[in-house]
């Protein structure tokens, strides 16, 4: 693994017992300069694994508690009028920032969930005909329930492809659960990490991972890869080209993050599943026979030949 890397890697596990594959897709879809959703029940450590990313790295981190009465404003600003001035004046709201946790984002209405798609694609505010570009990197990460329905609103099929990964966090083993369990008698095991990592060497790390090679074979798998999704009887719906530029890109970064420069049909396979599955609306034939879109997911790839060389 990447030297730099691990560091951060290792500052997370010492707040998040037993998910080092949870740590490495969150740190691939930083690098990706993508975003995130962690999906799980509650109490599994989804807030506490993406508080402990962002306090890893020396940049500026916001949270926002997402409920039904907030507003597009709470999150994306607004401008008020300077009575000195006389003049209109932005007041900034929890977007600006580096990276901004959306704490339960299903809980948000559709007017306040909307105001995410420009941050979340362009990186940008527009306001008043004004448009403030977000600092870099920017990264917006949340966290779902979904189990729990009551008081909640469906995330549009076009936020949900504005996330590069979904992940699940599961339950920890019994191992892993008595280990949590006895740390969290110590004093340290709540209290903040401190940053190994600057904005300036993330944003190094970033530039790099881009510059990992991809031969055409390993195009030509993602592509089929996605493509498949779209002629499979299993999913009405299939991923969408953006998709596949999410699933190199992902393939990019977790190669880098193993600490090669070129990119294997491994590392596509690796990460295939976290960014595709939540783009796919499933059809009643695929819905009856597996039990998620990422069981189905792994079905479709299982037809597709992986490059050999």
């Amino acid at each position: 693994m990447n030297e730099r890397i691990e560091a951060v890697v290792n500052n997370i596990e010492k707040v998040i017992v037993g998910k080092r594959e949870a740590i490495v897709k969150v740190i691939c879809a930083m690098l990706s300069q993508g975003h995130i959703l962690v999906e799980d029940v509650p109490g599994v450590g989804k807030t506490r694994l993406i508080s402990a990313l962002a306090n890893s790295v020396d940049g500026k981190f916001n949270r926002i508690q997402l409920t039904p009465d907030i507003m597009p404003s709470d999150i994306i600003g607004f401008s008020m009028i300077n009575t000195q001035i006389r003049e209109l004046e932005y007041k900034a709201g929890a977007a600006m920032c580096n990276f901004l946790l959306a704490d339960e984002i299903n809980r948000a209405s559709p007017k306040a969930q909307s105001s995410l798609l420009e941050i979340m694609e362009e990186h940008q505010i527009s306001l008043d005909s004004v448009t403030m570009p977000l600092p870099e990197p920017f990264m917006v990460m949340a966290t779902e329930n979904p189990v729990e329905t009551y008081g909640t609103y469906h995330l549009p099929e076009a936020q949900m492809d504005r996330f590069l990964m979904r992940i699940s966090m599961g339950y920890p083993s019994y191992e892993d659960e008595f280990d949590i369990v006895r740390r969290s008698e110590q004093a340290q095991f709540s209290q903040k990490l401190s940053p190994v990592m600057t904005v300036d060497e993330l944003l190094e790390h970033i530039e790099n991972a881009k510059k990992v090679s991809c031969t055409d074979s390993i195009v030509d798998y993602v592509v089929r890869l996605v493509t498949a999704t779209r002629n499979s009887e299993l999913i009405s719906l299939g991923a969408s080209p953006r998709a596949s530029i999410s699933l190199l890109r992902a393939a990019k970064a977790y190669a880098y993050v193993e600490g090669r420069s070129y990119v294997l049909p491994d590392d596509v396979r690796e990460m295939m599943t976290s960014v595709l599955s939540h783009r796919l609306i499933l059809s009643p034939k695929g819905k009856s026979a597996f039990e998620s879109a990422e069981k189905v997911m792994e079905n479709v790839a299982s037809s597709v030949e992986a490059p050999t060389r």
